[in-house]
């Protein structure tokens, strides 16, 4: 059976460069979405976050931020159903990501507080990035590789093909004006080679070599699906 990593960010907030919190934590469609694909395909699923802490849902995320109702409804009836699963997740520090067969990161403000600046994630990525094992971050996610460092101190992700929530859908957000950063700045400065979609809010996936990543929460089901192509569909025992 394949074994994925869902790597999750405990933070539940997102401070601004004023000093204010904006209450924060996961995106439910960017959880939902690839986890319900990923067990529809038999994959064997583990969810970890830094420390083990539980992940808080981004509520903003079931409004209408969310998209159409039903699809909210959907991912809330989805939510509710692995409620057990998200409030038991293991530690990060206790992982052996080589086990896993994919390891996946999925968004929301929640990364920008924590996975950031978190040194075992960044060096679960960078050593995920060196095997060539399937590696996907969603949205906000990317932020993560900002923690991952090479030898030489550059960031192990320079080079290499990639998308994340562009500025301009960030900034659609008006608490995001008070960003101490913004996702597509920081991944440039990292020596990433950065696309988007031309229009804001539609999906847009890159895959390069063996990683992927996937532009905003619409690009959530179309990189779920992707993986379970290149990766394989198994029966679930």
């Amino acid at each position: 059976m394949t074994k994925v990593l869902f790597v999750i960010s405990a933070a539940d907030r997102w401070t601004l460069n004023d000093g204010t919190v904006h209450p924060s934590g996961f995106w439910a469609e960017e959880v939902a979405v690839p986890h319900r694909i990923f067990t529809e395909a038999g994959w064997d699923i583990t969810v970890a976050t830094p420390g083990g802490k539980a992940p808080t849902l981004d509520h903003l995320s079931l409004g209408i931020a969310g998209g159409m109702p039903w699809k909210r409804r959907d991912v809330k009836r989805y939510l509710d159903d692995i409620e057990t699963v998200l409030a038991t997740p293991v530690p990060l520090d206790t992982v052996d990501a080589d086990a896993f067969d994919v390891v996946f990161y999925p968004g929301g403000h929640g990364p920008m507080e924590d996975l950031a600046y978190d040194e075992t994630s960044g060096a679960l990525l960078a050593n995920r990035l060196a095997s060539g094992k399937p590696l996907a971050l969603l949205c906000h996610a990317p932020a993560a590789i900002l923690a991952a460092t090479a030898p030489d101190g550059t960031s192990p992700f320079a080079g290499y093909r990639m998308t994340g929530l562009s500025n301009r859908e960030e900034l659609l957000n008006r608490f995001a004006r008070k960003a101490p950063w913004l996702l597509e700045d920081r991944l440039k400065e990292a020596g990433v080679e950065y696309s988007k979609a031309l229009i804001p809010l539609r999906p847009h996936i890159v895959v390069d070599r063996n990683l992927y990543t996937g532009q905003n929460p619409q690009s959530s089901e179309e990189l779920a699906e992707r993986l379970v192509a290149d990766v394989g569909a198994r029966p679930a025992n």
